[in-house]
């Protein structure tokens, strides 16, 4: 027989597991349900550009903890203003078709902000946008600019604080004039606060999405001298880093230590996971969560086992091979623009550093959608596990060029593993051998470039589904770049360049 108190010992500890935090990559991360990265810092250095009255645009790539970061600012901020947070999400494309419907739209959501946060609104504000849903937006006139405007400038003159506006997903707002348009309306009452005029108008404006306004314009417009002059020329530059460091992710693992006491070393992994993400807050979460909840009583008995280095390369693994929002996205933008395309096989498979250049636009678009990082005059892909996935995505489209390669490596690739390691040495003279059969006579002129493909798609079969591999990045310059093959916790660097010997 089970005593009582055992039966609610049990649903007591059920109830601290189910109430238990976890690692999430969908939406917004929130502190008390999530482990994650205290944002304290990064949000007090927005918040002082807030404080300066400034207007400016939070651009980073996909799921790269924009929407959770602008949730901890305004939290942050309503203690000293009133905060008007929206996301053109709820607005819809339809809602851009032109100013009649984007003021309805807008005025629309602006209610249903208040209505879902009411004390964070003054009486008279809530009860003048309440006045120009009912008398305004509900009736029958065409609405135009001077009429949404002319309610915006009203409520910032009842509101008891300045009033800040956060606009989330403008990229929702691709391809509309009408968006543009409302930018130029925003300029103008800026530029006139700016003058000394007394104007009732907003103290900051926040707009936060992938697309930059610059890209934005560049879509709409087709005259070349227009197309890249942009109605937001006001906002300040955005240069707060919103990546996650080594110490921040330490932070946010010591958390998780506390609740599961795994017994692992928090500062090594860490920098482990850093120095695959770079800080990309989803690859982040992504690897924390995939060793969480998939590895732990499958692939490793328990959770010391898994909160290893070898755990994090199993991650890593399971990464490159899935199918996600943010794959699907950057991926999609490899395959529907040739240009960006070009630059980044350029990048990867040079072995030389590529030179930063801000007026060619695959490179501005490489920055904006999160492929490229740049270091002072030179360009990098942002972290090893894009770097890794783009190689596989490229040297998928040569296979069949190099299939004789491929079908080498692939059809007998048991002889490259002794005794669950893989033995390099065997790599490489059969490498070496399938090389000098099948080329040696067809090349008049090496190409390194071409060699290193040829590496990667021979090394690809023989680890894939067991290891990983990337490209250490300090060692790319003109006479050699380095490759890391990580295979079951054990890594092996091979030095790709030309041997003259």
């Amino acid at each position: 027989m089970v005593s009582f108190s055992h039966i609610l010992l049990d649903k007591l500890q059920k109830q601290v597991k189910y109430a238990m935090k976890s690692f999430t990559t969908t939406g917004l991360c929130i502190p008390s349900v999530n482990y994650m990265v205290d944002l304290t810092e990064r949000v007090n250095q927005i918040k002082a550009m807030v404080d300066k009255g400034q207007y400016f645009t939070i651009t980073r790539g996909r799921q790269y903890g924009k929407t959770t970061t602008l949730y901890a600012l305004a939290n942050c901020l309503k203690d000293s203003y009133t905060v008007i947070d929206l996301d053109f999400q709820d607005i819809g494309y339809a809602g851009f078709e032109n100013e009649d419907i984007f003021t309805r739209s807008f005025i629309t959501v602006i209610l249903e902000s208040v209505n879902e946060d009411p004390d964070n609104y003054s009486d008279a504000f809530k009860n003048l946008i309440d006045e120009a849903d009912k008398n305004v937006i509900q009736s029958n006139n065409r609405l135009t600019f001077i009429s949404l405007f002319g309610i915006l400038k009203q409520l910032c003159s009842v509101a008891i604080k300045p009033v800040v506006l956060l606009i989330d997903e403008v990229d929702s707002a691709t391809n509309s004039q009408t968006f543009l348009d409302f930018l130029a309306q925003l300029r103008s009452l800026y530029l006139k606060r700016a003058k000394g005029k007394k104007i009732d108008t907003f103290k900051s404006v926040i707009l936060a999405g992938v697309t930059d306004i610059k890209s934005l314009k560049r879509k709409i417009r087709l005259d070349e001298d227009s197309k890249l002059n942009s109605p937001w020329n006001i906002a300040t530059p955005f240069n707060i880093d919103m990546s996650l460091s080594v110490k921040g992710i330490a932070g946010m693992l010591e958390e998780y230590e506390k609740d599961h006491n795994t017994g692992m070393n928090v500062t090594e992994i860490a920098q482990e996971i850093h120095d695959y993400t770079n800080g990309y807050p989803f690859l982040v979460s992504r690897i924390c969560q995939i060793i969480d909840t998939d590895l732990i009583g499958s692939k490793f008995e328990n959770p010391s086992q898994a909160w290893t280095i070898y755990g994090i390369s199993e991650a890593v693994k399971r990464i490159l091979l899935e199918s996600n929002t943010l794959f699907d996205s950057l991926m999609g933008k490899v395959h529907n623009n040739s240009e960006l395309s070009d630059t980044l096989q350029t990048v990867l498979f040079s072995g030389e550093r590529f030179p930063y250049n801000p007026d060619k636009v695959s490179i501005m678009d490489g920055i904006m959608y999160g492929f490229f990082n740049r270091n002072n005059s030179t360009l990098s892909i942002s972290n090893r596990i894009f770097e890794t996935r783009l190689y596989n995505y490229f040297l998928s489209e040569n296979e069949i060029k190099m299939f004789p390669m491929f079908k080498i490596a692939s059809s007998n690739s048991e002889q490259f593993i002794k005794n669950g390691r893989l033995d390099m040495e065997t790599v490489l003279t059969k490498y070496i051998e399938a090389f000098s059969d099948i080329y040696e006579e067809k090349l008049e002129k090496f190409s390194e470039e071409e060699g290193r493909r040829r590496f990667l798609l021979f090394i690809r079969p023989i680890i894939n589904g067991t290891g990983n591999y990337y490209i250490e990045a300090q060692t790319r310059n003109n006479e050699r770049m380095d490759l890391v093959i990580d295979y079951m916790g054990i890594r092996h660097v091979v030095e790709l360049k030309i041997w003259r010997g």
